[in-house]
C-alpha cells in the first residue's frame, strides 16, 4: 500500500470548513466528510478560530461543532503546513492531538488546538461559520 494513500481522519472546525476561506487547502484531498462534535471551546483570532481544550472548557462542558474529514497523508501535510504544525515537542502555532467525537465515540482522529486561549476572546457559538458570518455582518454595518 502506498503510504500517501493511507487514510487519516481530521476534525475541522474553522476556516477549512466548506464555504470558508481556507477550504481550498483540503478540497482536493477530502475523501469523505461527516458532521461531528468534540469537547472544547473556540476563541476568536480574527479571520479564524482556535480550539482550546482547557479547564474552562471542561468546567462548562463546552463543545465545538464541525466536520470530520478523511484525507490521505498529503492532505494531512497540507493542513500541518497551514496550521504551522512542525512536529511534536516543537514550537508550533497549533498542536495536533487525538480526539473522539462526543456523539459517536467510535469516531476519532486528529484536531488542531491551542493549549490555552492566548488572551483572545472566547466565542459563545459552537459553530465558527455562523459566528464569523455574524461578525462580518456587524463589521460591515459599522
Amino acid at each position: 500500500m502506498d503510504v500517501n494513500k493511507r487514510i487519516i481522519r481530521v476534525f475541522i472546525y474553522g476556516s477549512l470548513l466548506p464555504g470558508q476561506h481556507n477550504r481550498h487547502v483540503v478540497d482536493s484531498f477530502v475523501l469523505h466528510a461527516e458532521e461531528g462534535r468534540i469537547a472544547g471551546r473556540l476563541v476568536d483570532f480574527g479571520p479564524y478560530p482556535a480550539l482550546v481544550r482547557d479547564t474552562a472548557a471542561k468546567q462548562t462542558a463546552a463543545f465545538v461543532t464541525g466536520q470530520w474529514i478523511t484525507v490521505d497523508r498529503n492532505g494531512l501535510a497540507a493542513m500541518d503546513e497551514l496550521e504551522e504544525f512542525i512536529g511534536y515537542e516543537e514550537n508550533n502555532d497549533y498542536d495536533r492531538i487525538w480526539v473522539r467525537d462526543l456523539d459517536n465515540p467510535g469516531l476519532s482522529g486528529w484536531v488542531y488546538v491551542w493549549p490555552d486561549d492566548r488572551g483572545f476572546p472566547p466565542i459563545a457559538a459552537t459553530f465558527w461559520p455562523d459566528f464569523y458570518a455574524a461578525k462580518i455582518s456587524r463589521q460591515s454595518l459599522a
